[in-house]
């Protein structure tokens, strides 16, 4: 009576050969007469058979995070090579004229960046007619400065777009503002880096900006020189 009324279900059994890691040792002869549904067809295959499958996928999952893990690695390593020349670049230009323009050109060429633009304000008297020190508007500074980390998304009709050789390209941009060396987010900044692409998924809302907050830090500070002369 007990047993019609709490009948063994599937959980009872599971939990059984669970607790009973020897029940197999004891029926060996059920390894190789059980059969199981392969997830490959409607075929019947032996209990071994289904386990070597799953072992099979596991591998594969296990050698494709591995590729990832190695590509990952393999395109970090690219991008430190290359910014590591960007940076030799920038301690070589002699004059602080060149350098806003040497900042721009080796963005270009080192990471492949369609259009850059760069502007800088408030610097040394000797360089306030350079091209990089005008045409920037109060608001445009003010919106750099309200900027606590790089803009990355689609072109909404920016001011700083207007800097580019071809701003009507400039699909998706990534606004970088400029700042002194160790301050706040919310300091005012002295000049911006306009990167652009015709990818309007090139630079897209909610992608990681510690690679540009990089390159931010080290333009700024090879940019502060045209400051402080």
């Amino acid at each position: 009576m007990t047993d019609q009324m709490n009948p063994i279900t599937e959980d009872d059994i599971a939990n059984y050969l669970a607790n009973t890691p020897d029940f197999f040792t004891r029926h060996a002869q059920l390894l190789a007469a059980v059969q199981l549904t392969s997830p490959h067809g409607n075929r019947a295959v032996s209990l071994q058979e289904r386990q070597a499958e799953m072992l099979r996928e596991k591998i594969k999952v296990l050698e494709h995070r591995l590729m990832e893990m190695m590509r990952n690695g393999n395109e970090n390593a690219v991008t430190a090579e290359r910014l590591n020349r960007w940076a030799r670049n920038l301690l070589l230009v002699r004059s602080g004229r060149a350098l806003p323009a040497t900042i721009a050109t080796e963005i270009r060429t080192q990471f492949m960046v369609p259009q850059v633009a760069i502007k800088v304000w408030d610097v040394d008297s000797r360089y306030g007619g350079e091209a990089f020190a005008e045409g920037v508007t109060d608001d445009a500074k003010t919106f750099a400065s309200s900027l606590t980390q790089p803009y990355c998304g689609v072109n909404s009709g920016f001011e700083a777009v207007n800097w580019l050789e071809d701003a009507a390209m400039a699909m998706s941009v990534a606004l970088v503002p400029l700042r002194d060396a160790g301050a706040a987010p919310a300091s005012p900044a002295f000049g911006m880096l306009v990167l652009a692409s015709p990818d309007p998924q090139r630079y897209q809302a909610g992608m990681g900006t510690d690679f540009l907050e990089r390159i931010a830090e080290l333009a700024s500070a090879a940019l502060s020189r045209l400051r402080n002369e």
